[in-house]
């Protein structure tokens, strides 16, 4: 059986086909394409992924009212089961509204939107979304972001660390986020919320391909689980 993944779209999703695409350059297979409004998701699936855009226009916070539709009491359940769940950009903001990663997303500190690549550092290489990649490898990932500083306490923050669960990091802080945060993970380590946009870089065509090992990465992680 192939690499069994769904894509969640939201009101204002604009990177939901950018994230089905690249799952199916890297697996093979095309994910299921599901919208918000369905309260169900199949209960065998190897990846689930929240995509970029502006759920619901960003109302109320970016990602707030996305975390309350009914697909994502399913997500929720499923994550609860272990199955990886991806939140990239207003994905990330979703996972952090529905409380399945601490912390929140603010407004960029230098209150503009951010658009261009930027050099991440691979912290953790022992994730299920990182193994492909080298522990401390930089690489060049886009961000599209206005909300993507990442916020939380110091004693959130310290756990974060002390349990490896700070898997990016920026080598450039361009938004303002607490320790240069670019992506984390849950405690169970099946949860990986990111504001870079790892879907972008998939070909070296569209300007470069250092986000592909991300999905084989949970490729080869699903194949080595099943």
């Amino acid at each position: 059986m192939g690499f069994r993944a769904a894509v969640i779209t939201f009101p204002g999703s604009n990177c939901d086909r950018d994230m089905a695409v690249a799952i199916e350059t890297v697996a093979g297979v095309a994910p299921l394409r599901v919208w918000h409004g369905d309260a169900d998701l199949p209960d065998q699936l190897d990846f689930i992924a929240l995509p970029g855009g502006f759920s619901y226009g960003d109302y109320l916070r970016s990602g707030a009212m996305a975390a309350r539709s009914p697909v994502m009491q399913s997500v929720v359940k499923a994550a609860q089961r272990g199955v990886p769940v991806l939140g990239v950009c207003n994905g990330f903001q979703v996972l952090t509204e529905a409380g399945l990663l601490p912390g929140a997303l603010m407004r960029n500190a230098g209150q503009n939107f951010i658009c261009r690549n930027v050099a991440l550092n691979v912290i953790n290489n022992q994730s299920l979304f990182t193994s492909a990649y080298d522990a401390g490898q930089q690489i060049s990932i886009p961000v599209a972001h206005h909300d993507g500083n990442y916020y939380a306490n110091d004693t959130v923050l310290d756990q974060l660390e002390g349990e490896g669960r700070v898997v990016l990091r920026y080598a450039e802080n361009v938004n303002g986020s607490r320790r240069d945060i670019a992506g984390i993970i849950n405690e169970a380590g099946n949860v990986l919320g990111m504001m870079p946009h790892p879907e972008r870089a998939i070909e070296h065509v569209h300007g470069g391909a250092d986000g592909r090992a991300l999905f084989e990465s949970a490729v080869r992680s699903a194949v080595v689980s099943a």
